[in-house]
């Protein structure tokens, strides 16, 4: 019988979360000089501060390439972040590697066909509510939450708190 989502959070010590339909909620303004914009939730950021805070370890693995998406991420205290990654499965390979990590310790949260090959890699693939069906059949937990709001926030929440984690002090000013 499969395990109940539920039963991975206690066991859960590093998150990994595609940038575009899962930060953000996909969309993105065209500027005159051809600059890509998205937005990002507030309550996402707090929640990723919070976990890089209590040692867990954060990575963010996506195939756009924005460097305002580095900077905003890197100031919430994440330091492993791949960007303009089209296999995703080889960065996340070489992240266990270097880090030491078992998969099944490992929650990954993506929302489209290119987060397939590497969340079937991990022991609680997660995914937002409007993530596309061949997403949402493999995903172990689909959040309440939509990309961009607050999906994030839903499941490091959800760890955090199995685990007693999510509050204490610290600054999270900069979330």
């Amino acid at each position: 019988m499969e395990k109940n989502y539920k039963e991975y959070l206690e066991h859960i010590t590093t998150f990994i979360f595609d940038v575009d339909g899962v930060l953000t909620d996909g969309s993105v303004i065209v500027t005159s000089d051809g600059e890509l914009l998205r937005t990002m939730n507030i309550k996402d950021g707090y929640a990723l501060k919070t976990a890089t805070t209590k040692g867990f370890n954060v990575c963010i693995i996506s195939g756009g390439t924005n460097e305002g998406v580095r900077n905003r991420l890197s100031a919430l205290g994440i330091k492993d972040i791949y960007l303009g990654a089209h296999h995703k499965t080889e960065q996340l390979k070489e992240y266990f590697s270097t880090k030491n990590i078992m998969a099944e310790n490992v929650l990954y949260m993506g929302d489209d066909i290119p987060d397939e090959p590497a969340m079937r890699l991990v022991g609680l693939p997660t995914c937002p509510q409007d993530a596309v069906p061949e997403i949402k059949n493999i995903a172990k937990y689909v959040s309440y939450k939509d990309g961009g709001k607050g999906c994030v926030r839903d499941v490091i929440e959800q760890v955090l708190k199995v685990q007693g984690k999510w509050t204490g002090n610290f600054d999270a000013d900069n979330a």
